[in-house]
């Protein structure tokens, strides 16, 4: 229904390129808290975004009302800096594009059905262990339909679910006190919110939270470090995955800009960004400009294979999209971004690797971080790990910060476990004021020397 009209834009806005992104969404979401609604909300959004390119400049409009007058003059607005004509966007054919487009059957929860999912989820805590104080359990689905046409001829019509849970408990034992959390988000609909997510999610945080209690600190220094399968990934996300994104390349600030086709780090390594695993938050069965999901090796038996390119980009360099332009809404414009990136796992042991380390850390889980992308420098809090002396777990370990720099952490991996775990908590990614829904994996990897603090 909206195939050809990108294209006639094109033609009557003087770019090289035009496309049109059409979106209608549904988000709820509901916080409870010692057994009470804190917040409800219910949010639609529904408009289109359009945007008209030249090289890499980029016009964009968009509107939340989408009658003819409207979207003309947003095409106006998106193509004014290119069009040779006097009233740009005259004689565009919207008749062709029928509002509204149809809706696809959506498993939504209504409100009163999330209250009584939120109530079992807090019953569980309580029943898990008798020491939890508080619980706040959060619940949101996002349903999103778009539909998608460009000035090649790609046009595309999407339905997107995502739901997640979050818990948060509050222990007290002799005294003192813990707080831990644990999380999930996958594409699926209200069929997501089950008995078996309930407890998987609640026992994830009390164990975390149960492990604070005899979790100290130790006094820092530079030392081994060994990343623990799964939620330590979000490094490799942060602090290597952003640099590899292809609209910092192109502007040159990031680190690795230059070194396409170069070894970048030991040849048992291999990362990926893909788009393509079933259910999971980072999964695209087309990306935000059109472009068929894909897995993107990045770095390939240590050598540096690929960036993440959007259209722009992709034009820049010539060559072909990743999979990876994506936007937060239609109120965005899309760029570079990643979905679901890992490490593929290699052939050491886990046992073999923590049994390899005199004296060093093993960082178990995250809870946030800094990271400049340029440079590549990064400091992240680790929550919980455990000491490692004369290659054995020892001393649980609470709230260090771990130091590095991603590139040179890369470089100082040494050996890869092949216990691959892919991440699902509930990660959404920022970057230029838009976030979207990722994930990240690793496997037990040993990365030789790290500032530990």
């Amino acid at each position: 229904m909206v195939k050809n009209l990108a294209r006639h834009w094109q033609n009557t806005l003087g770019s090289n390129y035009a496309d049109i992104f059409i979106e209608d969404t549904d988000i709820s979401s509901m916080v409870l808290q010692d057994g009470k609604v804190s917040q409800a909300q219910q949010v639609c959004l529904y408009g289109a975004g359009i945007r008209a390119v030249n090289g890499t400049e980029t016009g964009y409009a968009y509107t939340m009302d989408l009658s003819e007058e409207s979207l003309l003059k947003a095409a106006r607005f998106a193509g004014r800096s290119f069009s040779p004509k006097n009233n740009p966007g005259e004689g565009l054919p919207l008749h062709k594009y029928k509002q509204p487009f149809l809706r696809s059957p959506k498993k939504e929860v209504g409100g009163e059905a999330l209250r009584q999912f939120l109530l079992k989820v807090e019953e569980k805590a309580h029943v898990l262990d008798d020491s939890i104080v508080k619980v706040k359990a959060y619940v949101s689905q996002r349903m999103q339909e778009v539909e998608f046409a460009a000035s090649d001829g790609t046009a595309f019509h999407d339905f997107r679910p995502r739901t997640s849970l979050s818990v948060n408990i509050v222990m007290e034992r002799g005294g003192q006190t813990q707080m831990g959390f644990a999380s999930r988000m996958m594409q699926m609909g209200g069929e997501f919110l089950s008995d078996a997510l309930i407890e998987e999610v609640v026992r994830e945080a009390i164990e975390r939270t149960d492990f604070l209690f005899s979790a100290t600190q130790i006094e820092g220094g530079e030392m081994p470090v060994v990343m623990a399968a799964g939620s330590s990934g979000i490094l490799l996300h942060e602090a290597i995955g952003h640099a590899f994104e292809a609209d910092f390349i192109r502007t040159g600030d990031s680190i690795f800009t230059g070194q396409l086709g170069k070894q970048i780090c030991h040849p048992n390594i291999s990362i990926v960004d893909d788009g393509t695993l079933p259910g999971d938050a980072g999964m695209l069965r087309y990306d935000d400009e059109g472009i068929p999901g894909q897995c993107t090796t990045l770095v390939e038996h240590g050598r540096l294979n690929s960036y993440l390119y959007d259209r722009i980009s992709a034009s820049h360099f010539g060559v072909k999209p990743t999979g990876n332009g994506r936007r937060e809404s239609f109120r965005c414009m899309p760029i570079p971004r990643m979905r679901s990136t890992y490490m593929l796992p290699g052939e050491a042991k886990e046992e073999d690797i923590i049994r390899s380390v005199k004296r060093g850390i093993y960082a178990q889980s995250f809870t946030n971080g800094q990271v400049q992308i340029g440079a590549g420098d990064f400091t992240f809090f680790m929550k919980t790990g455990y000491l490692i002396e004369d290659g054995h777990l020892t001393r649980p370990l609470r709230d260090l910060n771990i130091i590095g720099n991603g590139p040179e952490a890369l470089r100082r991996i040494s050996m890869v476990a092949g216990n691959l775990s892919i991440d699902h908590s509930a990660s959404m990614c920022g970057k230029e004021g838009q976030k979207v829904a990722v994930s990240q994996g690793l496997p037990t990897v040993l990365i030789d020397k790290l500032i530990v603090g």
